[in-house]
Formats: C-alpha cells, sequence, structure tokens
C-alpha cells in the first residue's frame, strides 16, 4: 500500500480487480497484525461488476462476511451489483442519541441506576427475549412500515414530531415491499420491536467530557457533563432472515459474476432479483428505524417515572445507519451520477448544505455518532462528505479481539464487579455477554476517530464519556 493522501493508503488494482482499494486509517492502525484478512476483503469487493471509485475501508474496519466490517462500495446503477454481503446481516443497524439539557450531576448515582434498571426492565435484552407487554406485528403492519417508515411509530403514538427531522433519511428508506420476504422473517420479527438483542447491542447513559468544535456544538446544544442517551441496534431477526434468506437465493444466481469470494453472492441492482433485494432490504431499514424509536420511546417513559423528566425534555439529536445500501448522487470523475453505495458498518457522513440533510443540519453537516467501548469513549462527529468516500464515516471503534479470545480472557471473572471498579454500571442478559463486550475487545476509538480527521472524512464534535449500560 501507498499512502495517496493523509490518513489515505491505496491497495493497488491487480488481477481481476476493477478499481483500487482504499484504507482510511493512521499507520497504527494499518499495521495491526489482524488487519490482514480484512484488506483482502477490500481487494475481493474490487471484483464486483459496476463498483466505481474504490472499494473502501473505514478506520473501524476488521473482518466480516464477504465485505469487511467498515466496507463502502459504490455502484454504477445501470452495470452495477447489489450484494447483501455489502449490507450485512442486521440490515440497518444503528445509533441514536438523546439529549437531556441537564448535567449528569443533578441526579444522584443511585437514582440513575434506579433509572437503568427500569430501562432495563421495559426494553427487553438477549438474544431470545421478547417484548411482552404489546401484540406482536401484523400484516397491516409490516405493510405500514414498509410504505411509511417512521410513520407507523407517529401512528402508534411513539414519536414526537420534532424527532422526524433528527433521523437519516427522515425515517423511511423508499421502495419498502413486504411481496418478497419469508413468513420466516414475519415471525422472527413480530415481538422483537423494542428489544435491544444481544452481541454488540446496547443502551447506554453518560455525559459529554469535551467539544472541540464551538460551532456545531452551540447549533447542537451540546455542552460539559450534559446526559446523553445511546441506542445501539438494527432490525434484529427479521433483517438477518431477509439478509439469510437473499444469501441464499442469490447464491444460485446465474446473474451472478464469478467472485473471489462466495460470501459476496449479487444480482444485478435492475434485476428482478435485484430489486427484490433491495425492495425487502428497505422494508428491514424501516422496521430498524421504529425499532430504535420505541426503545426511545420507552426510555422517555422510565425517565418520566423515575425522574419525572418530561418526555419532551429528552430530544433526538440524531439516528444512523451503518448496515445499509441506498441509491445517493455523487461527482465520479467530474460526472454527477446516481449510485447504489453500500455502507457496512460505516456510516454516512454528508457536509453542509447537502440537499438530502434537514435544514438543522444544513450549516454543521450531518452528526456522525461513533460509539466506542463501555469504558473508554464515544465520540460525536461532524460530516464533511469527503467524495473520495462517497461522504462516509467510520461507525465505531472496531473489533479488536474475537468473541472466543474475550471469552478465555476474562473467564471465571466478576465482570459486573470489574466494571464497577472502572466506575461503570453494567446489567446484561448473560454473562457470556459482557466477557464478549469487555472494553478490551475493541480497538482505540480515539486512534480510529484521529484517522477520520486526518482523512477530512469528519469534524470531531463531542467526546463521550459511559456511567451506566445495558448490554444484550
Amino acid at each position: 500500500m501507498r499512502e495517496i493522501a493523509p490518513g489515505c493508503y491505496e491497495i493497488p488494482k491487480e488481477k481481476q480487480m476493477r478499481v483500487p482499494g482504499l484504507i482510511i486509517a493512521t499507520e497504527r492502525l494499518v499495521k495491526e497484525a489482524e488487519m490482514s484478512r480484512a484488506f483482502e476483503q477490500v481487494k475481493n469487493v474490487a471484483h464486483l461488476p459496476g463498483i466505481v471509485g474504490y472499494s473502501l475501508a473505514m478506520p473501524d474496519i476488521h473482518l466480516g462476511y464477504g465485505f469487511p466490517i467498515g466496507g463502502v462500495a459504490a455502484m454504477d446503477l445501470d452495470e452495477g451489483v447489489v450484494t447483501p454481503g455489502g449490507v450485512g446481516y442486521d440490515i440497518n443497524c444503528g445509533v441514536r442519541l438523546a439529549l437531556l439539557d441537564l448535567p449528569i450531576e443533578r441526579f444522584s448515582e443511585s437514582s440513575r441506576f434506579q433509572l437503568l434498571k427500569k430501562i432495563y426492565s421495559l426494553v427487553p435484552s438477549g438474544l431470545h427475549k421478547e417484548q411482552k407487554l404489546s401484540k406482536a406485528l401484523t400484516k397491516k403492519d409490516y405493510d405500514s412500515i414498509a410504505k411509511e417508515g417512521i410513520g407507523w411509530s407517529k401512528q402508534k403514538g411513539y414519536i414526537l414530531e420534532e424527532d422526524i427531522s433528527h433521523i437519516e433519511s427522515l425515517g423511511c428508506i423508499e421502495g419498502g415491499s413486504c411481496d418478497f420476504i419469508s413468513q420466516s422473517a414475519f415471525l422472527r420479527g413480530e415481538k422483537q420491536l423494542r428489544t435491544i438483542g444481544s452481541g454488540n447491542h446496547f443502551i447506554e447513559i453518560g455525559f459529554v467530557d469535551e467539544l472541540f468544535c464551538e460551532k456545531a456544538a452551540h447549533s447542537w446544544k451540546l455542552f460539559k457533563n450534559q446526559l446523553y442517551i445511546l441506542i445501539h441496534s438494527g432490525s434484529r431477526g427479521f433483517g438477518h432472515q431477509i439478509c439469510q434468506d437473499f444469501v441464499a437465493k442469490l447464491g444460485n444466481n446465474k446473474l451472478t459474476a464469478p467472485m473471489p469470494d462466495r460470501q459476496l453472492a449479487c444480482a444485478y441492482i435492475s434485476s428482478e432479483e435485484g430489486q427484490a433485494y433491495l425492495s425487502s432490504m428497505a422494508t428491514a431499514a424501516n422496521f430498524a428505524f421504529n425499532h430504535r424509536q420505541v426503545i426511545l420511546h420507552q426510555i422517555r417513559a422510565a425517565f418520566k417515572e423515575c425522574l419525572n423528566i418530561n418526555p419532551r425534555e429528552i430530544r433526538l439529536l440524531y439516528d444512523v445507519c451503518h448496515n445499509i445500501a441506498k441509491v445517493e448522487t455523487h461527482i465520479v470523475n467530474g460526472v454527477k451520477k446516481n449510485l447504489l453505495v453500500h455502507r457496512k458498518g460505516a456510516t454516512r457522513a454528508f457536509a453542509p448544505e447537502h440537499v438530502e440533510l434537514a435544514y438543522c443540519f444544513q450549516t454543521t453537516g450531518q452528526p456522525v455518532l461513533v460509539p466506542g467501548d463501555m469504558q473508554r469513549a464515544s465520540y460525536i462527529l461532524s460530516g464533511l462528505g469527503n467524495p473520495l468516500a462517497f461522504g462516509s464515516a467510520c461507525h465505531g471503534a472496531g473489533g479488536k479481539l474475537s468473541r472466543t479470545a474475550c471469552m478465555n480472557l476474562f473467564h471465571g471473572k466478576d465482570l459486573v464487579a470489574a466494571m464497577k471498579k472502572r466506575n461503570i454500571d453494567v446489567l446484561a442478559d448473560s454473562s457470556k455477554t459482557i466477557a464478549e463486550e469487555m472494553p478490551e475487545a475493541y480497538k482505540d476509538v480515539e486512534e480510529v476517530v484521529k484517522a477520520a480527521k486526518i482523512a477530512k472524512l469528519a469534524k470531531i464534535v463531542a467526546k463521550l464519556k459511559p456511567r451506566h449500560v445495558i448490554k444484550g
């Protein structure tokens, strides 16, 4: 690799690669030993028909299914393909940040922990936990979610009107349809709305630790020690089953070009199979928007019950997708083109004045939410719309150790007590989840956001420090 710009390392074209690869990273991140297999996936993605620009990887890159996690690839609509591996199994996994205009010191540690326990009771966590307090989704619900996106939550009274402009794509990916979704997917998802799920999904309460960009901080009403709520979850079993079904279908697709990796099963965007996947993916994405909205609704209810905080005092800053494929307009070789941009473990990071941003973000650029781990820090960035990266940025710290390695490292230890010594309260469905999600499992988020800054993907706006965490 060679550094072609600050923080931008090019993998040259070779053999059947259609475009070069481009790694956004610091020198330290590039040299990490576990990166080599993920870099190989960047090269594999470069073989996809219709890919333009670069096969990209964000600073939090690590090994994924087909695409690396942190992978970005843009496809020509006429000649390009769509691949479920470029979106991931957890369609529209994303992050939502809400803020209170109150300092964390306003509430005692014991009252905040009581609040955490209340949230834990209202938002089931864990792999097989299902909601118990409401009816299963009906066919009518699914149809409404597919067509109207976050409009479903509006009908049900789960959303404040002012929330909508603070959700990516206003909470609706167009073109959603239930026509090509299996009964298995509907059954898996029907009782999972507002359940956190397992793995790296979480709810986190903490405070704003540092501010770096006065303009954005002022516009977004951020201040030091401000209480925040961070939510990370996606489309649960519904999206997972949709991905699983289409990986199987497209793996046998005669339109699929020979790929160096079978996990890159794909179909031409214009084909019936490609359109069927995209409409199903849009439905799963809209499910995820509603999923995070209902979780926020439950959190607002917990704040009202435990701390007598009016739900309107908990304002949504932003909700971002980081597993999605969307049609966007970008400049390629000086020409404006509509492209299908795959982002898998990557966040849209559009610049100020971008036509797709709501009015409230026109002067600052899009908020980019970068969770770190449950001890060190998370970050809020503002997008710069870097054209090399198709207006993309990192989505988190990125994995460093495998789940098995984490389990071996922390086997037999009282991890709740260990985290308490680190000044973090943790509630989780199992000790196994905590072991897999210990801070040591992740890269240093400071290095990741440093790379995003150096490569001019985004500006650093604020640093967040966790205090109370619910893990799946």
